[in-house]
Parts: C-alpha cells; sequence; structure tokens
C-alpha cells in the first residue's frame, strides 16, 4: 500500500512538471532548446522509472490474488444468483450492476437488459427521485434505508425496497444492495413457481404483425385519400388501439403541423393527459419529433428515461409522465431521404413494450404511409 502511495505521489509530480514545460512552449525561440531537453528528460524518467514500477506493483497485485480468492469470489457470485429474494446490486446512481434470476422474474426485465440501466428507470417517474436521492445517501455512508416504490410495467402494486451500503473487495467506491419485496406480501421465488413455458405467444405476435401489415396496405390503397393530413389519420386509426394507445401524426419536416392526435377512449382520471392536450401542442417543441424529423431515424425507447422527450402540456406538466408512457416509438416517414413526416406511439400501464420485431414492422409501414404521402406532392 506504502508502494502505491508513493508511485502515486511521484506521478502526481511528473504531471504537474509536465504542466509546466507546456506553459514554457511560449518562451523565446533561442530558449527552446533547453525546454526540449528538459522534455526528452522527463520522458526517459517515465521510460526508465516510472513504468517499470508500474510494471511491478501490478505484478504484485495480481499474485496477492489466490486461487483460494478467486474460488470464494465464484461462490459468492452464485450464492448472489440463487437467492430466493429479489436482489439487485447498482452504484451510486442506481446504475444496474447485478439483478439475480429472482430479481428478473420479479421485475419483468431480463438481466442482461437491465445490466448498465439505472434501475430507477424500471420504477414509476414519480418513484424515481425518491429512489435515486436515497440510493446516493445510503451510497455515502448515511445508513441503511427503505421506501415504497412501484415498478412502471405494475404501478398499482407497492414495492419495498430496502437499501444498504456494499463495498466489493479490491473495489474503490460503496455499491449498494437493493432488496426488491411485494409491499405486505411475501417476495416472489426464483424457484417457487414454474419457469418460463415455451408457448405459442411469439408465433402469435408474429401473426398479428403480418395482420397488421395488411390493414395498412389495405387501408392506404383501397380509396385514394385527397390530402396528406387524411394519410396521416387514416394510418393512424390502423396503429390505434390494436398496435398503440396513442397514435400521434405530424406533417412536414421544417415545419411541423400536428394533423392527428388519438388517445385512449376510456379516461376516467381526470388527472390523465388528454387528446386536445396533445393537439393544442407545437411539434417543434417535441425533441423526439424534431430529431426524427431532421435525421430520419426511428426511436424506439422502453420506459424513457427524459421526462420531457415529447414536450410537456399546457399545465407545464411532461407529457411522457401525465400518460404513464412504458415505451414509444418515433418514426419519420422519409421519402428518397426526405422527411414528409412523423408518427409518434405510445403504449401506457402495463401493456408489453415495443419489440425490436414490431419497430422493424413499423418502420417497413412508414415506407408506405411515405409513399400515399408523396404521391400526393411534396410537403
Amino acid at each position: 500500500m506504502a508502494q502505491t502511495e508513493e508511485f502515486g505521489e511521484e506521478l502526481a509530480d511528473f504531471v504537474r512538471r509536465v504542466a509546466e514545460l507546456k506553459a514554457a512552449r511560449s518562451v523565446p525561440h533561442d530558449d527552446l532548446p533547453t525546454v526540449l531537453d528538459t522534455a526528452i528528460f522527463e520522458l526517459d524518467h517515465v521510460a526508465g522509472q516510472l513504468w517499470p514500477w508500474y510494471e511491478r506493483l501490478t505484478a504484485t497485485g495480481t499474485t496477492n490474488t489466490s486461487s483460494a480468492d478467486r474460488q470464494e469470489q465464484q461462490l459468492l457470485k452464485a450464492i448472489f444468483q440463487r437467492l430466493p429474494l429479489p436482489v439487485a446490486l447498482i452504484d451510486r446512481e442506481t446504475v444496474v450492476r447485478r439483478l439475480n434470476f429472482a430479481g428478473t422474474n420479479f421485475t419483468g426485465v431480463r438481466a442482461g437488459y437491465a445490466t448498465g440501466r439505472p434501475l430507477s428507470g424500471f420504477l414509476a417517474h414519480a418513484d424515481r427521485a425518491a429512489f435515486r436521492s436515497q440510493t446516493a445517501a445510503v451510497a455515502r455512508g448515511d445508513g441503511d434505508r427503505s421506501l415504497t416504490v412501484h415498478l412502471q410495467q405494475r404501478p398499482a402494486v407497492p414495492v419495498r425496497a430496502t437499501l444498504t451500503a456494499l463495498r466489493p473487495s479490491g473495489e474503490p467506491r460503496t455499491a449498494v444492495l437493493v432488496v426488491l419485496q411485494s409491499a405486505g406480501a411475501r417476495a416472489p421465488s426464483a424457484g417457487g413457481g414454474p419457469g418460463p413455458v415455451p408457448d405459442l405467444g411469439e408465433t402469435t405476435r408474429h401473426a398479428a404483425l403480418m395482420d397488421l401489415l395488411d390493414a395498412m396496405t389495405t387501408a392506404l390503397l383501397s380509396e385514394p385519400a385527397r390530402t396528406r393530413a387524411a394519410v396521416l389519420e387514416r394510418a393512424a386509426r390502423v396503429l390505434h388501439g390494436r398496435f398503440a394507445d396513442w397514435v400521434v401524426a405530424d406533417e412536414g419536416a421544417a415545419r411541423l403541423c400536428r394533423t392527428t392526435v388519438l388517445g385512449p377512449v376510456d379516461q376516467r382520471d381526470q388527472r390523465d393527459v388528454r387528446a386536445g392536450d396533445l393537439e393544442a401542442q407545437d411539434p417543434a417543441a417535441c425533441p423526439l419529433v424534431v430529431e426524427a424529423a431532421r435525421g430520419g431515424s426511428t426511436a424506439l425507447q422502453v420506459r424513457p428515461e427524459d421526462p420531457d422527450a415529447f414536450g410537456r402540456d399546457a399545465s407545464g406538466a411532461p407529457v411522457l409522465v401525465r400518460a404513464n408512457v412504458t415505451s414509444l416509438l418515433c418514426v419519420p416517414l422519409t421519402l428518397d431521404g426526405a422527411a414528409q413526416g412523423v408518427l409518434t406511439l405510445f403504449r401506457t400501464g402495463p401493456r408489453l413494450a415495443f419489440s425490436m420485431a414490431e419497430a422493424q414492422a413499423m418502420d417497413l409501414m412508414s415506407r408506405h404511409i411515405a409513399l400515399a404521402l408523396g404521391n400526393l406532392g411534396r410537403p
């Protein structure tokens, strides 16, 4: 440890000397050879002293890790994965480092997808700030915490999240261990129920996509539309309900004009966003729409991190939060490289998120819609 600190001090001194050399570049031309000789001397010092020193330190660190230690780490990893409670290991920014088998069953999120993403992103928007704040407090040593949160896919079910600090061996930063449990009920066990059983779900979803493609083609070809807005409305009605809870159509590129907004039919909660709120929006105030119109690339987001990605309503509230959007597709309608308009689709609440296959199908339909728009002239 003492050698490591000494090496760090020596390296810090070297960095300071390099900064002085950089500042010396402004000296008179006649004095530059002296500066050059000093720079060469410092390079020799790195090659002859600091680098061999660094190699010795890293070699010592490697040899200190015994076979028994490695076996112990493997055992601990296996225990973590097999724990019957849903457990996640996160950093101070709530980014998931590990999620055990019970955690994947509990959250419905695959471990490979969750790793590297903030755990707060899988929670309802109203709980994210509190969860991030409590995680940061635990990571800086303020003691264990516990709070009630809600998963975005199951907002009606309260979940108790217990956080405790953990210092993994050989790591400089404190991590946070999170245990998730259904509030007032026992947490589901990783082995308590049957595992995933192959079914016809994938085949059914594929057939549904084929039906949707057929319906879109039929709608675009059955009767010639008189206006571009009529084309967008016809396409939006095909997608609404069966494919997305919300469909928002904007025409144009440089100057976007909102033509169609279709939302959920049953909106009993007066706090929910209404179709009129989105109709009153300026598309230029929706970063997702503007980016799609300019860049011409489809955006697929699951549990959108930025609540302002689709702008705000007249009350100043983020649309994605008020509509409880759990996944979205923002698709440019591009013809010969030029955007004809943009379609934005939302799924809300417990509905399954948009998949890559659905995004590809939507990309195909967007080309058909763009061709129909192109037949009516440029925007």
